[in-house]
């Protein structure tokens, strides 16, 4: 398979869920020292993953918890962010120019700051009040801070089970995901990887991927068109653009929204003929009780998404590595 490195894999996810006990440590101390609420910072990729992160929160627990966009805290602010709010931020490089301004704000602020960046000694990593070092599985470390969150609040009484299947399955469960994607992402890759645009659709915890899927990897690794639209908003413009066509993707988890994409997924033969569905309720994961998919719906998705990425690489002889603009240029 390509691009596809099964061990490299496996490790790489229990490689993050080992660090549970320090993720597990240190919110406990914020948790313990008390709170007034609770953001995940971000913008780009780590903004879906904050999205994806507060959704899944806000559908289990009462916690007071919010997405915050990097760009928009330093230039409008937010008066509910407050010395005792503790944030919650990752980054690969440590040095994302708006995060490292927001952060810089808040530090000053006085919040307490959560930061998982992947390279030591940077301005991101240096203004972290904890900081945990570990490249990838970004959803997976906010979802874990999330689970840890609830768990102390309450509201995750089956956490150590959780967890005990996580360590036990979830890597090789995986793995078998991407495997049995493979012919599906060729196949996909093959038919799409021209269009003009593409239409992704989503909602509840997918509605991160979605945003994320068409903006991180379609149009900034493999310089193609699209646009991501909530399940929800599909109705509200949107739909009068789709004809028999339009190429629309709807990307369908196991959360409490599963029943807005299923809409959009009712809908869809009606008005067009060239639609894929995504369903990860397709995919199984030995080992994993099914009143935990819920909770993992999105990981399933991108070890999907992987295969597609993977082919549309190949075939249009695109690197997803290069940039045009991104990091070459000032803005």
């Amino acid at each position: 398979m390509l691009k596809f490195d099964e061990e490299k894999q496996i490790e790489s996810v229990n490689g993050a869920i080992a660090l549970k006990s320090d993720i597990e440590n240190m919110i406990d101390k914020v948790y313990d020292k008390g709170f007034d609420n609770i953001y995940y910072l971000g913008i780009g990729g780590t903004y879906a993953s904050s999205m994806q992160a507060v959704t899944y929160i806000n559908g289990k627990s009462s916690l007071p918890v919010f997405v915050q966009h990097a760009a928009e805290y330093y230039t409008t602010g937010n008066k509910r962010l407050t010395d005792k709010s503790i944030v919650i931020l990752s980054s690969v490089t440590g040095t994302t120019q708006e995060v490292v301004k927001a952060t810089k704000q808040i530090k000053e602020l006085g919040a307490t700051i959560i930061a998982f960046v992947d390279e030591p000694n940077t301005p991101l990593a240096e203004m972290g009040d904890y900081v945990i070092s570990y490249p990838e599985n970004e959803q997976l470390k906010f979802f874990m801070v999330a689970d840890r969150f609830m768990y102390r609040n309450g509201e995750f009484d089956d956490y150590e089970a959780y967890y005990k299947e996580l360590k036990e399955y979830l890597a090789a469960a995986l793995v078998e995901v991407e495997k049995s994607a493979d012919n599906f992402g060729l196949a996909f890759a093959e038919k799409h990887r021209h269009d003009a645009i593409h239409y992704f659709i989503g909602a509840g915890n997918q509605w991160g991927a979605v945003y994320s899927y068409a903006m991180c990897y379609w149009e900034e690794q493999s310089w193609l068109r699209s646009k991501s639209i909530h399940a929800a908003e599909f109705l509200h413009g949107t739909l009068e653009v789709i004809d028999e066509t339009t190429p629309v993707t709807l990307f369908v988890g196991e959360d409490e929204q599963r029943e807005l994409a299923q809409r959009v997924g009712n809908l869809l033969p009606r008005i067009c003929g060239n639609y894929t569905i995504i369903d990860s309720k397709e995919y199984e994961l030995p080992g994993i009780s099914d009143k935990y998919r819920c909770r993992l719906s999105y990981f399933i998705m991108h070890a999907i998404t992987q295969r597609i990425d993977a082919h549309v690489e190949k075939l249009n002889c695109h690197p997803l590595e290069i940039r045009r603009y991104y990091r070459q240029l000032d803005y």
